[in-house]
């Protein structure tokens, strides 16, 4: 029987690209429900195209032209947070694919694991945030959270059949993205449009500017540790220009292994819904003779601040993290919108932390209001 998916967040990246992959094999996947949060017309052309049961827009202004629009073909249209809980939390699909960026995708997919759902994790953000809650309740009610990020794919991968006991640790890779081997002296002049240049990625916006700062690793250090149940001291970070090794896991014996592959987000899309098989593929495959070299180096934390502060935020623990990552999605918003420069949110993200009250142990609702006063407070010292 073919599996149904839900897609949280289908007109991004990730969800453009999981709809391709859907496509691709019809026999072995259909669309159940899809959501945006303000791209109304593409959700409604993927409805149209892929005829799920349920649409749900986020942006509750939206829902009349969504409504209206597909008044006649059979979906069912929902409008709001609320829904996505209640979407989340219902039996209409075999696994969600948690794709809405940052701090707004915790709450619907904390919703689907508290019913013991399969997730197919794209939102790092929902374990930054609160992964200890998220990793507790997956533990309580038997969920699957099975990871989309390339990185954390291919951790997950290269642990199938090990022993976690045996695994002494976890080295992400990182591009460097498209500022590698520059200096503060020439970051300070960066703009948008070219910190949007990845050098190997196609990437939302967002996640791109956290690519060219550093903080995506930063997250996915955080991610990391919740979704395999790691100490600080098991995680690493290497630089990898090439983005072929999308990371490396280090057994106690000094053996490594590593996952290989194109950069190509539908590889670690298609591993995650079709888990646990494998299927066929016609996507580009590695040819050794096309990179001459892979090579690795030490990731620059002084002139790349981000990376450094969050390694720092990951042992501190707390709401710590929650802090940085609502800092950061506003700073990153302000820079794209050239309201302040690349290094700058760095500068920010770092008043935030001090500014910000300290909990050791937050419950949800700390994190919620951790996540309101952060971003209240960051958006003041953000000049128009």
């Amino acid at each position: 029987m073919s599996k149904r998916i839900a897609i949280y967040g289908s007109t991004g990246s990730i969800g453009t690209q999981a709809l391709d992959v859907i496509e691709s094999h019809p026999d072995l996947f259909e669309v159940e429900v899809l959501s945006a949060h303000n791209n109304a017309k593409l959700l409604i052309e993927q409805c149209k195209k892929y005829k799920p049961n349920i649409a749900i827009i986020s942006n509750e202004e939206k829902y009349e032209e969504v409504n209206g629009a597909l008044a006649n073909d059979g979906i069912k249209v929902f409008a709001g947070e609320a829904s996505l809980i209640e979407v989340a939390a219902g039996d209409t699909y075999d696994i969600l694919v948690a794709a809405i960026v940052g701090f707004a995708g915790l709450s619907s997919t904390l919703a689907a694991v508290e019913q013991g759902k399969t997730v197919a994790l794209a939102n790092k953000e929902t374990l930054v945030v609160a992964g200890d809650i998220v990793m507790a309740t997956v533990q309580k009610t038997g969920a699957s959270l099975i990871p989309v990020d390339s990185e954390h794919s291919a951790i997950f991968q290269c642990l199938v059949g090990e022993k976690m006991s045996e695994v002494s640790k976890i080295i992400l890779t990182a591009s460097g993205g498209p500022f590698l081997g520059k200096k503060p002296n020439y970051l300070v002049n960066v703009k948008r449009d070219h910190a949007l240049q990845h050098p190997n990625w196609e990437m939302g916006a967002k996640i791109t500017i956290d690519s060219a700062s550093l903080m995506n690793k930063g997250l996915e250090m955080i991610e990391a540790k919740w979704m395999f149940g790691l100490k600080n001291e098991q995680i690493d970070v290497v630089v990898h220009p090439q983005s072929i090794v999308h990371s490396f896991v280090e057994f106690i014996d000094g053996s490594q292994k590593a996952q290989m592959g194109l950069p190509d987000m539908k590889l670690p899309i298609q591993y995650a819904l079709a888990y646990p098989n494998r299927i066929a593929n016609n996507f580009p495959r590695y040819i050794n003779q096309k990179h001459t070299s892979l090579t690795f180096e030490p990731a620059d934390i002084k002139t790349f601040r981000n990376l450094g502060i969050a390694i720092e935020v990951m042992k501190q623990g707390g709401n710590a993290p929650c802090i940085m990552n609502a800092a950061n999605e506003i700073v990153v918003a302000a820079f794209l919108k050239n309201k302040i420069g690349f290094l700058e949110m760095s500068d920010l993200i770092e008043n935030c932390l001090e500014k910000i009250d300290f909990i050791a142990t937050p419950s949800l609702h700390d994190y919620k209001e951790t996540d309101t006063q952060t971003r209240q407070y960051c958006q003041r010292l953000i000049k128009d």
